[in-house]
């Protein structure tokens, strides 16, 4: 109910007369004057209540007079009355009808009562209910009130002291809320005030309305009263205390901070009254040192330390929040006193309230901000801000050092210890068991053993004080331990977490600005507003040391969970704000805290060191003050929770770690996680300390990088708990994550992440250089991650990564490497797989930049890492090998980058890749990539490791060329418009176009790079290779030559096969003739191969067959090149150099690569059909072309499909050449050029070696010198229109030099018949077979040919003298084959007879032809014919073979029967005359014979024998004799001789007696007689000399007899009894036959050819003869009978003789 009703007004009134007529009843009988009073008071009230309507108001105006009864009833000073009049005057007031004079009557009244001591609860009471109803108490009523108060304040009485400070201090407050009321009354109307005099008159209060004025001078009297000085305005005070004054101060300041901010009065009482008061009041404690004596401080009366000071810091703490703005200089001074109070000499209680109080600066984040800006931002300011913090720091790390006051040396113990880097010196006193409380569960800080508990101070955010709320304590209280180090504990994270929100908030706010500008306008730069950074990176700058300082120090003493989080939390903040804000080094600082936290004590990191040393080294000095960063301590007050290895290059050993370490190892994930944008360059501080700790927790990589707990793989393994190890695979997880979210981080932030992991690794790399430690993967396995989830836009970060990932690569530690090469390549994968946009087969530079570092690896030398290079390739291949287009050059030089050097794995692997290529993407791949792969395919064929894979690549070359071959059309259009490109580029440049085989067309040039690599395989030092490259080689160009267009012939042949060519004859010449071990293991080496001259001689032919089989196949085409001749030169050439090689194998085979170019089907056995050779390299069957019907030169056309080709690629109609005209080999030059060959190939391979034997080199086979020969007939057929005399000559003597040859010992049993067989060798046959051809092209040629025929007899007749004597080769020592043991003689000449007794028949049939020829006659050829055949003849028996002197005497009947006839004819030409000597000398050689006959020569050969020779003599007396008269004398005297001499018998003397009637050659003798008888009586003499000749011939033939008989009958008689010697007996009896003989002859001639001399030596016979009566052998008795029968004839009477003229 309001005081204002009716109802309420009526109680008033009854209420107050009630009260009246209680105090007249009361004073009626001891105060008179106060009944009449109260009597007369209650008519007055009553008369009002009658007259007025507003009673209230009419009570009011008569306030004075109202009270006044009840002022005199307490005026009685009886307890009971002044009660109740104290109520009733309260009464009133309640109803505010109490004037202003009333209410001053009142208060004096209440002055006595106060004076007097009375009421004094009452009293309170009353002024309380006056003040506070309503407003009419002003100016000195006011005040008295007030002192009234303040006097009661200071009674005895502890209740009505109590109340009485209640009441003050209600009643300071009403005053000032009047104020605020009064102001808000005035406050639209706007007074223009009065300027203020500056300070001249200090109570200039003029200005100020009423209200305001009470209040004014209440608090201007409070300070003059708390200063100790006399009141002004509250006249009256009797005392007063300092502490009350300052708690009024306090809450004056704290509830109406308006009042001082607006009204300048009351500011200008701030500043001129109540600073100086607090400073002046601080001095005391400013001056205070713990333990000086209290004397030394002139200190008010009263010492309350502990009570002031607390207030006067709550002032502080008010002045300083509300009035900053007004009073900076003396906040400032605020400030620094604070500071100054936390210093460790100062008492223990005032320290605890100066960081209370800091506490309470801490919780307001705009505050600090102010002070930034307000000092330290402000040149030649105090950093008021940063000492805030930096006394924080050091409040906290003197709690640690300093444990108990007053103690000198700990003072200055930390000096030393708090040094710069990790390893601080001094290493914590008790240690580990330092204190015994470290196990409670309590939470607490432990540090060197000093041990701080942490107690729950305030909520966090706001500052509950403790110390500062203690207004009823007067001694200082006691701290209890940790409680100063608690708060300041709350103040740094506070003050952390302020300044940090605040600077966030106004951040994103920012941020957000910014985006919406960037909408509006997207044309323009953002600028941000500038001044707002500079703050807030000032207030970093300033607060961050002191920060960092204390926290670490914290950190490491922090024994409990919750505690390290929020320290965690705290610098995590910290590190994230400097980064945002861009402050590198602070940001740096922080987390190499939050690092250095993470790994165990003292761990040598120096990434660490270094970036720590630049700020620990600094002890920051805040105005005389050590601030040090304090290393950690080693104390383990942790739970143990791991055990591992250092990673560092530590001494071995283990390291442990904490459960800290792994919370601030998460701490750090965290920073990474959520922060990594701002990390920029400190990224490398955070992978290095994670590497380090993933690498002590035992996580290796696994596949894609993530980390996964392994083992570790040397030294004491880790340990784990379980506690730990339940952990680790969040950790590891963690780790993963953090490196995903690096695809949120932008370009710069991630490009900061690549750069730290990549020094990372080079560290890494660094340390696995000296030793075999297992290197960290840490950085190689995330770089992976990082870009594996960076993938779309791996283009920026690629370069640095793959680049460094190829040095790891190239590391000598295994592992590393296999992780770099592991990293790599799955990147490479996954970067070809990723769908990127556009995707790659658009964006062609991206996915070569993707390739290249594969090809990059290529350079790398070690095995594993080429193996994982081309395992990856593989799977490209099987992957992406569709796509890669521009990449497969790239690819192709990896496949191909192959050494010998590198092992057979490596190239199996490279291989794979390559057959999947050829198979499975010919037509994938540009063309212009195709040459590559030829090349890359050859450079396998080349590698020596492995020959089945050169053996395969070279099947793969075969395939390419198929390729290349059904697919001609595509790749010669692809390549065409390829080149049309790269010419005009060219051309743009101005440079020419360089290519291999340029100017060749694009697709001839694919196919010579092929037919190159192939002619470089055919060198290649294995033979294997060399065959197989051969093979395909040939058969490639037979197969697809026809593709080429015809000038790339041309280089083939000179580029490729002559190359090929020399190359191979070079290698062949050059090769080792040492003999090779059977090849690895079991292999066996046929002897004809086991050297490497006899492995290159098979490549030799083979080559050599191929390039001749393209020469005959291919003619047609390469006549039509300008330089066939050339061309052909060369290749004979190459064929002579071959043929003359000292190999049979090379040797033969280039005589049949000869009969190919040239045409020859060779007369020899099937198997030497040049074809055969091709056959047996595998060339099919189609292509060879043994000169069929098609004729010489012509290809056979396989098909009309090629013809269709042909016609396609060459343009113009090619067709074979016509019929009629034969090949066009008939150019003479080039036969001739082969006859030269032909010529210098004979001369050399058959010149008889001309040094001693011992060096015999080579002698040419059989084989090879028939083939040889057997060229010769095919050649002469075309040059034979030009072949001259020398020419045959030159023949001549490689006929008889090949002849001559001898064969060696251990071919002879297959090329030699058996001795007995007279058969030719095929050689022979061959020699025969040339002259033959030649003789018959005389025979039918020209007559200028004719002069030909003796230099052909010439030959034959040396060859028929082989028969006797066997051509000698050179000194070369021969058996005869007849006595050659096969195994002992080297060389084994030949059995030369057959092949000079046919030579012998051939000249018999020449002669036979040719005998008349003129060339015949002049050349002497029957003489030399003689004369050759006198050999023979003359040696008869002593012939190596009886067959031949046979054969001669037949053969020169034959002759002579031809030839006599021709040279009677001639015989006035003297061309004969030489002749007959010869003839006459071959006669009796053969018939007269030095040699004996065999012993074992039968009768019936024996007889066989002397029928030929009576043969002989036959053709004496038949051919010649009868011619005498054309014959020369001496001639026929030599004949006649002869045949004197075989008509007498000398025998032989070894025959036996049974054989001697035989033996005697009578039959020949008999005929020789004869034949001498017969010319000796012919009566046909026609010149004296015959006669006389025969005359001679008699004459000494008897006289011969005559002596023979006689010396018979001597030996007879001398013999007596013994019978003489067989032979003279046999002698006697064939003298008496001849005599016989004779008569015979004598009777049957006409007696007038006898001569009388003749008759006379007949006659003087006839005594001998009977002499010889008297022998005693019958046999000669016989032959005596029939000797002197016939001179019965002669027994004529005498007649008388008449000479011719006398009678």
């Amino acid at each position: 109910m309001s005081t204002t009703s009716p109802e309420a007004v009526k109680k008033l009134l009854e209420n107050m007369q009630t009260d009246l007529r209680s105090l007249s009843m009361e004073c009626k009988k001891k105060f008179p004057p106060v009944k009449e009073a109260a009597e007369s008071g209650i008519v007055k009230i009553k008369t009002i209540a009658a007259r007025n309507t507003d009673i209230l108001a009419a009570l009011k105006e008569n306030s004075s007079e109202v009270v006044q009864p009840f002022l005199m009833g307490c005026g009685t000073k009886e307890p009971k009355i002044t009660q109740l009049c104290l109520a009733a005057i309260q009464r009133l007031m309640s109803h505010e009808v109490v004037s202003e004079a009333a209410a001053g009557n009142i208060i004096n009244m209440l002055w006595q009562l106060m004076e007097n001591g009375l009421e004094e609860l009452k009293l309170l009471q009353t002024v309380l209910v006056l003040l506070t109803t309503n407003t009419v108490v002003h100016d000195e009523v006011l005040s008295k009130a007030i002192v009234l108060c303040f006097r009661l304040h200071f009674t005895k009485d502890n209740i009505t002291n109590n109340t009485a400070a209640a009441t003050v201090r209600q009643v300071v407050t009403v005053v000032f809320e009047r104020m605020v009321a009064e102001d808000e009354r005035f406050k639209g109307i706007v007074e223009q005030p009065p300027p203020v005099q500056g300070n001249t008159n200090r109570r200039s209060v003029s200005t100020l309305r009423p209200s305001a004025k009470d209040a004014y001078m209440l608090f201007q009297d409070l300070c003059q009263l708390v200063n100790a000085d006399a009141p002004y305005w509250l006249v009256g005070m009797t005392e007063m205390t300092r502490t009350f004054g300052l708690e009024l101060l306090e809450s004056v300041l704290n509830d109406f901070p308006g009042v001082f901010l607006q009204h300048q009065e009351f500011s200008f009482l701030l500043k001129e009254r109540v600073c100086p008061l607090v400073i002046k009041l601080f001095s005391p404690n400013i001056k205070f040192r713990q333990g000086s004596a209290s004397a030394a401080c002139p200190a008010p009366v009263e010492k309350p330390y502990f009570p002031i000071c607390m207030r006067l810091l709550r002032v502080v703490s008010v002045l300083i929040k509300h009035f900053y703005s007004l009073l900076v200089t003396e906040c400032e001074i605020f400030l620094s006193l604070l500071v100054k109070f936390l210093d460790g000499e100062k008492p223990q209680w005032l320290r605890a309230v100066a960081v209370e109080s800091v506490h309470r600066l801490c919780v307001q984040p705009h505050l600090l901000r102010s002070f930034c800006q307000s000092y330290d931002m402000k040149q030649h300011s105090t950093k008021v801000f940063r000492d805030i913090v930096n006394a924080l720091g050091s409040f906290i790390q003197s709690l640690f050092i300093i444990p108990n006051a007053g103690n000198a040396a700990a003072i200055n113990a930390p000096a030393g210890g708090s040094g710069a880097g990790p390893q601080g010196s001094v290493q914590g006193g008790p240690g580990v068991g330092g204190s015994s409380g470290n196990l409670t569960t309590q939470a607490a800080f432990e540090y060197r053993g000093t041990w701080i508990p942490l107690l729950p101070v305030s909520v966090q955010g706001s500052a509950k004080a403790t110390y500062l709320e203690m207004l009823d304590k007067v001694e200082p209280p006691s701290i209890p331990e940790g409680y100063a180090m608690s708060v300041a504990f709350s103040a740094l994270l506070d003050l952390v977490r302020g300044i940090t929100t605040m600077i966030e908030r106004e951040l994103s706010a920012e941020d957000q600005s910014a985006a919406e500008f960037r909408e509006a306008h997207p044309d323009q730069e953002w600028e941000p507003p500038t001044g707002a950074h500079l703050v807030w990176e000032e207030m970093v700058s300033a607060c961050w040391c002191g920060l960092l300082a204390a926290l670490s120090l914290l950190l490491d003493a922090s024994t409990d969970e919750t505690a390290t989080e929020n320290i965690l939390k705290a610098e995590l903040t910290m590190a994230s704000l400097c980064g945002r804000l861009g402050l590198v080094t602070p940001r740096d600082a922080f987390i190499t805290a939050i690092c250095k936290a993470s790994l165990p004590p003292h761990y040598a990191l120096t990434v660490l060191t270094t970036n720590a040393s630049s700020i620990s080294s600094k002890a920051y000095s805040i105005q005389g003050q050590n601030v040090q960063i304090i290393s950690p301590s080693s104390e383990s007050h942790q739970q143990v929770v791991a055990v591992g290895q250092p990673l560092s290059a530590q001494p071995q050993g283990t390291v442990v770690l904490t459960a800290k370490n792994i919370q601030c190892m998460r701490t750090l994930l965290n920073l990474a996680h959520c922060h990594g944008a701002v990390l920029g360059s400190s990224w490398q501080l955070v992978l290095a300390t994670l590497q380090h700790l993933v690498w002590i927790l035992g996580l290796k990589p696994a596949v894609g990088g993530a980390l996964k707990p392994g083992r570790a793989v040397e030294g004491p393994s880790t340990v784990l708990t379980t506690a730990v190890m339940t952990d680790l695979p969040v950790i590891s997880n963690i780790l993963s994550r953090l490196f995903e979210s690096s695809q949120y981080l932008d370009d710069v932030s991630l490009h900061h992440l690549i750069n730290a992991l990549c020094s990372l690794s080079l560290e890494a790399m660094e340390m696995a250089y000296g030793n075999n430690k297992e290197p960290s993967l840490f950085a190689v396995a995330k770089l992976l991650e990082t870009g594996l989830v960076n993938m779309d836009r791996i283009e920026i970060l690629w370069r640095p990564l793959t680049g460094h990932l190829l040095e790891v690569c190239q590391h000598p530690n295994a592992r590393m490497r296999e992780w770099g090469a592991e990293a790599l390549t799955s990147l490479i994968k996954a970067g070809l797989a990723y769908k990127h946009d556009p995707p790659l087969s658009q964006n062609q530079r991206l996915q070569l930049l993707l390739l290249n570092p594969l090809k990059e690896l290529s350079n790398v030398l070690h095995a594993d890492i080429r193996q994982k290079q081309l395992e990856s390739v593989l799977q490209i291949l099987q992957s992406q090998g569709d796509g890669l287009g521009p990449g497969w050059p790239l690819v192709l030089g990896v496949i191909g980058a192959i050494r010998n050097d590198q092992g057979e794995s490596l190239i199996r692997t490279a291989f794979q890749c390559l057959q999947l290529v050829v198979t499975d993407f010919l037509p994938t791949m540009p063309c212009t990539c195709l040459q590559i792969v030829v090349e890359v395919a050859g450079s396998f064929g080349l590698q020596n490791q492995e020959l089945n894979i050169s053996l395969t690549s070279i099947g793969l070359l075969w395939n390419i060329s198929d390729y290349f071959f059904q697919r001609g059309e595509v790749i010669t259009q692809e390549l065409e418009r390829e080149e049309e490109a790269l010419q005009k580029q060219a051309q743009e440049r101005g440079e020419t176009l360089n290519r291999p085989f340029h100017p060749a067309p694009p697709f001839d040039c694919l196919w010579l790079c092929l037919y190159a690599k192939l002619g470089e395989l055919c060198v290649d030092p294995r033979p294997a290779v060399r065959k197989s490259a051969g093979q395909t080689l040939f058969s490639t160009i037979a197969a697809h030559g026809t593709l080429l267009q015809q000038p790339t012939w041309h280089i083939v042949v000179w580029k490729v096969l002559f190359h090929l060519l020399d190359c191979v004859r070079t290698s062949s010449t050059t090769a080792d003739k040492e003999k090779i071990e059977s090849g690895g293991g079991n292999i066996l080496i046929h002897h004809s191969r086991d050297t490497a001259e006899k492995q290159w001689a098979e490549t030799w032919v083979l080559t050599l067959a191929g390039v001749a089989r393209i020469f005959n196949t291919r003619r047609y085409l390469l006549q039509q090149l300008g330089d066939f001749f050339e061309a052909w030169e060369i290749l004979l050439n190459h064929i002579q150099s071959a043929a003359l090689s000292k190999n049979n194998e090379v040797s033969l085979a280039a005589l049949k690569s000869f009969q190919e170019i040239l045409q020859i089907v060779t007369p020899a056995k099937d198997s030497d059909r040049p074809g055969d050779a091709l056959a047996a390299m595998g060339v099919p069957a189609v292509l060879i072309d043994p000169l069929s019907a098609s004729g010489p030169g012509r290809p056979l056309v396989r098909s009309d499909s090629l013809v269709e080709r042909l016609t396609r690629y060459n343009g113009a109609e090619m067709q074979a050449p016509p019929p009629g005209e034969e090949s066009a080999l008939e150019d003479s030059a080039l036969w001739w050029s082969a006859w030269n060959t032909w010529y210098k190939t004979g001369t050399e391979s058959t010149r008889p070696p001309t040094g001693p034997t011992e060096k015999l080199s080579f002698i040419p086979s059989q084989p090879y010198l028939t083939a040889l020969i057997q060229i010769f007939p095919a050649l002469y057929q075309h040059i034979k229109a030009n072949f001259s005399m020398e020419d045959l000559k030159k023949l001549g003597v490689i006929l008889h030099g090949a002849v001559s040859v001898p064969i060696s010992s251990d071919a002879s049993p297959f090329i030699l018949p058996s001795y007995t067989e007279a058969v030719l060798t095929s050689l022979q046959e061959a020699v025969l077979t040339a002259l033959d051809v030649l003789q018959k092209a005389i025979c039918v040629g020209p007559e200028s040919l004719q002069v030909m025929y003796p230099a052909i007899f010439e030959q034959l007749l040396r060859f028929v003298e082989f028969s006797c004597k066997p051509p000698t080769y050179g000194r070369v020592e021969t058996k005869h084959v007849a006595n050659a043991k096969y195994n002992q003689a080297e060389w084994v000449a030949l059995n030369y007879v057959p092949f000079a007794e046919r030579s012998l028949e051939v000249v018999v049939d020449l002669y036979h032809k040719t005998a008349c020829h003129k060339a015949v006659i002049n050349e002497k050829v029957l003489q030399n014919i003689i004369k050759t055949l006198r050999m023979p003849l003359g040696l008869k028996y002593s012939c190596p073979s009886e067959s031949t002197w046979k054969l001669a005497v037949s053969s020169l009947l034959k002759a002579l029967s031809i030839g006599l006839p021709v040279a009677r004819q001639h015989a006035s030409s003297g061309k004969f005359d030489t002749m007959w000597p010869e003839l006459a000398n071959a006669f009796e050689d053969f018939l007269f014979t030095k040699s004996t006959p065999p012993d074992n020569l039968s009768i019936q050969e024996f007889q066989k024998n002397e029928a030929i020779d009576v043969e002989v003599v036959q053709l004496i007396s038949t051919e010649i004799l009868p011619f005498a008269n054309f014959i020369p004398k001496d001639f026929v005297g030599q004949i006649m001789a002869m045949l004197n001499r075989g008509s007498i018998h000398s025998q032989s003397p070894s025959f036996t007696e049974a054989e001697i009637d035989v033996r005697m050659r009578e039959e020949f003798s008999k005929v020789c007689f004869e034949t001498l008888l017969q010319f000796s009586f012919s009566n046909k003499v026609s010149t004296p000399q015959e006669g006389y000749i025969s005359r001679m011939a008699l004459s000494v033939l008897l006289k011969r007899s005559q002596d023979v008989l006689r010396r018979y009958v001597e030996d007879e008689r001398l013999s007596g009894r013994c019978p003489l010697p067989r032979q003279q007996v046999t002698e006697i009896i064939f003298v008496l036959k001849a005599i016989s003989t004779l008569m015979d002859s004598l009777k049957k001639t006409q007696p007038e050819n006898v001569d009388g001399n003749t008759w006379a030596q007949v006659i003087a016979l006839y005594p001998t003869l009977v002499e010889c009566i008297t022998c005693s052998s019958s046999e000669v008795s016989s032959a005596l009978k029939e000797a002197l029968g016939p001179f019965k004839d002669f027994m004529q009477p005498p007649i008388s003789r008449v000479q011719n003229g006398e009678s």
